[in-house]
């Protein structure tokens, strides 16, 4: 690898790209930081430079606006992008699903355009298991066939994945990543959403916190060992070194494409599931958090939310052999450093 090439970081104040500026700093990366604050917050930038001991290039800004986008890459030359940047919320997402198409569809369309006229034909993409839909059977791999999404926001990504493999001039890592929980171990980043939290640990410690009165478990009728949905929880930490990785590999020359019978990988477009390979329920989180953290979660189970599948979590063979990645972090940690985040809030 060569050291120092700039990697654009879009949506790098957020949960998981801030963390992953940390990483690429550390693999001997610039990263170059573009947020438009929708669900991030300034202050973020701070904790970064006192982390990485330097303030990051930062640029205040959407990728909806080619104008400023094509600015920064006359200015700073790009080697590859993160594209983090997008509306992440199922249930935001079932009730404003134009704001959804326009960030994550138009906003993609918008970057690659730019990307395209500035010479830049690498990326990293942000995918998710909801591309997956309702799976017919668990573990899900690569292969296993897209269904209809069960929500705006898991359509987003399935149309942001073929307008990927379309493209065929850019060379694609799309990692479809789980749920990312926990915090950087130091406290100063983790997972702040503006307003009333949407995903189910920052809901829970800031219940635990005082700060919300109880914490909904949306549904206990499902057809689940204990009544509640199942999903692959994963260490933000280890969500960020798989983009690493996967920066790593779209500049090693001799890579070879590797996919399974029925896997949507391309020459140009290569998928991997990012997550720990084992499926917990909601109530076994909360479990593990009250174990982990000597807190009592107040909380009751409520009406099933729209957009929610029953059990999803992920085969991990492919991101083990190929990109030589795997989770380190077990769900203990997530939920100690996730309420050591929240006690420092």
């Amino acid at each position: 690898m060569t050291t120092k090439q700039n990697i654009l970081v879009t949506g790098g104040l957020g949960f998981i790209g801030s963390h992953t500026v940390l990483c690429l700093n550390e693999a001997g990366y610039t990263p170059i930081i573009v947020d438009n604050l929708h669900n991030s917050r300034i202050e973020v930038l701070d904790a970064l430079e006192d982390l990485l001991g330097y303030r990051p290039i930062y640029i205040q800004g959407d990728v909806n606006d080619v104008q400023l986008m094509s600015g920064l890459f006359n200015e700073y030359n790009p080697s590859a992008v993160i594209h983090f940047a997008a509306h992440k919320a199922v249930g935001e997402s079932v009730e404003k699903p134009l704001m959804y198409y326009q960030n994550n569809v138009v906003g993609l369309i918008s970057l690659l355009e730019v990307m395209k006229g500035m010479g830049c034909s690498k990326m990293v993409f942000s995918s998710s298991c909801t591309v997956y839909g309702e799976p017919e059977a668990v573990p899900v791999k690569e292969s296993t066939p897209t269904r209809p999404a069960a929500s705006p926001y898991g359509a987003t990504k399935q149309m942001a994945e073929v307008i990927l493999k379309d493209n065929s001039w850019c060379e694609v890592q799309c990692l479809r990543y789980f749920n990312p929980v926990g915090a950087h171990p130091s406290a100063k980043i983790g997972e702040l959403p503006l307003g009333v939290p949407n995903n189910l640990i920052p809901y829970l410690t800031q219940t635990v916190a005082g700060i919300r009165e109880k914490l909904t478990v949306y549904g206990g009728d499902y057809p689940t060992s204990d009544g509640t949905c199942i999903r692959d929880y994963i260490h933000v930490m280890d969500l960020a070194e798989a983009h690493v990785a996967a920066i790593d590999r779209l500049f090693n020359p001799n890579r070879i494409i590797a996919s399974q019978e029925g896997d949507p990988s391309s020459e140009n477009f290569e998928v991997f599931n990012i997550g720990t390979g084992v499926g917990y329920s909601v109530l076994e989180v909360i479990a593990a958090f009250e174990s982990a953290t000597d807190e009592k979660v107040n909380y009751a189970i409520g009406d099933r939310r729209a957009g929610d599948v029953v059990a999803v979590w992920a085969d991990t063979n492919k991101v083990n052999n190929v990109l030589g990645w795997s989770a380190k972090r077990d769900l203990s940690t997530m939920m100690k450093d996730a309420w050591h985040w929240q006690q420092k809030c």
